[in-house]
């Protein structure tokens, strides 16, 4: 009887009646190749993001409310480590001396590779690729790499460039002995490897600039200069908060050229905010405290980020 029923065949539907429709429990559209691609890439790149700064982050954010010396247990402590950072005059002293080295380093790399990305998109230059190629090697060598080879040049006893001031009858400068003249080596050194990347934005930025405008500040009788401030900086003004931005986030966490070229020397004189860090978490044991002023040091640059965020916008409005 069952069998019967079964077999029989599914009355058509009737003329006027609507087919009946099959329920879906999933969508319609199949996930073909043109979405399944760009999932793919920002899964693993989420993955990554998690894997690599939000976990560590969050196991950092734990030591800082603990005494973690890197070894066995990590005993809570509450805000004792961030009382000690308010009192610890090391650290607002690298904190400061992080300001200063940020504050002279963003201006002169800013205007460095403007002029230099101004220079190659000029009509009148010569050998554009092969300088283009030549200005950004700096950005490919490793920070460690430049720092030996700028610290070989400002060496006090065989570095090149007093070398050259004696040969010439001058005096050889104590380059590293110094704290002031080895802070000046560090801002020359960030400065050059800093261009290279910030040139090639710069560069796209000017050759986006619609000629027409310069076409007609030149029937206007517009000097070079006047075009240059009426035109070009208003045009690049994205591209520039872009550079100081990213100019500003990266010099206040710079690690690799200061170890290389003087190792925060002479002595602690030149020692910023990230060597202080890695010199108290990693030299003397104390994850916990470093861990703590990590996260001062990442509060400091969020805030800097959204106040320049904020004129920039306001700027634009």
């Amino acid at each position: 009887m069952v069998d019967s029923i079964q077999a029989q065949p599914r009355s058509a539907p009737a003329d006027g009646e609507p087919a009946p429709t099959r329920s879906r429990w999933w969508p319609k559209r199949k996930l073909n190749s043109y979405t399944a691609a760009p999932l793919l890439m920002i899964s693993i790149n989420l993955v990554l993001f998690l894997l690599f700064f939000i976990w560590p982050a969050v196991i950092g954010l734990n030591y800082s409310f603990t005494s973690y010396t890197g070894v066995g247990t990590a005993p809570y402590v509450g805000l004792d480590n961030y009382e000690r950072l308010v009192n610890d005059s090391a650290f607002y002293a690298a904190l400061w001396r992080t300001l200063i080295y940020t504050g002279a380093v963003v201006p002169l790399t800013f205007v460095a590779s403007l002029g230099t990305a101004y220079l190659l998109v000029s009509q009148h230059s010569k050998g554009k690729t092969v300088t283009r190629v030549i200005f950004f090697m700096p950005w490919l060598i490793s920070p460690i790499i430049a720092g030996v080879i700028w610290r070989w040049l400002f060496g006090e006893n065989f570095g090149l460039v007093n070398f050259v001031l004696t040969e010439l009858g001058g005096k050889a400068l104590p380059w590293q002995s110094n704290a002031n003249l080895s802070l000046i080596v560090v801002v020359i050194a960030a400065t050059w490897m800093g261009t290279a990347f910030n040139m090639l934005l710069f560069v796209a930025a000017l050759k986006n600039v619609p000629t027409s405008y310069y076409e007609a500040a030149d029937l206007d009788g517009a000097n070079a200069w006047q075009k240059f401030r009426r035109i070009t900086l208003p045009a690049i003004a994205p591209t520039s908060f872009i550079v100081v931005l990213l100019s500003t986030l990266h010099t206040m966490k710079e690690y690799g050229l200061i170890f290389a070229i003087n190792a925060g020397g002479p002595g602690t004189e030149n020692n910023l905010i990230v060597q202080y860090i890695y010199t108290t978490g990693f030299r003397k044991a104390q994850i916990g405290y470093a861990s703590a002023a990590s996260f001062v040091l990442l509060l400091i640059l969020v805030i800097i980020a959204v106040v320049q965020l904020l004129a920039s916008r306001r700027k634009g409005s």
